[in-house]
């Protein structure tokens, strides 16, 4: 079996505004865990040989890699994000339904701290797991950027 980056429909098909809505539904923190630790179950894991230094994600708690890909036809930059904690996937799978699938412009533009204190994800979180979760944001960021230069 193969990886395709291209076929998580994280940001196309379920979007930040889907997430945002569906924890809004959800009553209790306990209840929202439960959905985002389900998100990081619908990631796909990368491959062992994706798993490198270059897209280990610094600064986090648990082990996370970052894989893009940039498609320069439709200007459209792909992400997939994997690690060895479920509720990090899920972390990363809110983060890619607001970034994946836009071009690099788009995802630099993007107030992630905005979505995160709308769904007020960070006052529920640990420290280190929050400044985890920034770090990851921030690579993509950054990634976002060099594309778009």
């Amino acid at each position: 079996m193969s990886f395709d980056i291209r076929s998580i429909k994280l940001g196309k098909d379920v979007t930040a505004e889907d997430i945002a809505e569906d924890l809004e539904f959800l009553d209790d923190w306990e209840e929202r865990y439960r959905y985002i630790i389900d998100l990081g179950k619908q990631l796909p894991g990368l491959p062992d040989e994706l798993k490198t230094e270059d897209r280990f994600v610094r600064g986090c708690q648990s082990q996370v890699w970052l894989e893009t890909d940039f498609d320069s036809d439709a200007n459209t930059l792909y992400l997939a994000v994997d690690s060895d904690a479920l509720i990090v996937k899920g972390l990363a799978a809110i983060v890619l339904s607001a970034l994946n699938q836009h071009s690099p412009q788009a995802v630099h533009d993007y107030d992630m701290e905005g979505f995160f204190d709308r769904i007020d994800l960070l006052s529920h979180l640990s420290p280190t797991r929050g400044n985890g979760l920034r770090a990851m944001v921030a690579k993509i960021k950054h990634q976002a950027e060099q594309l778009a230069a």
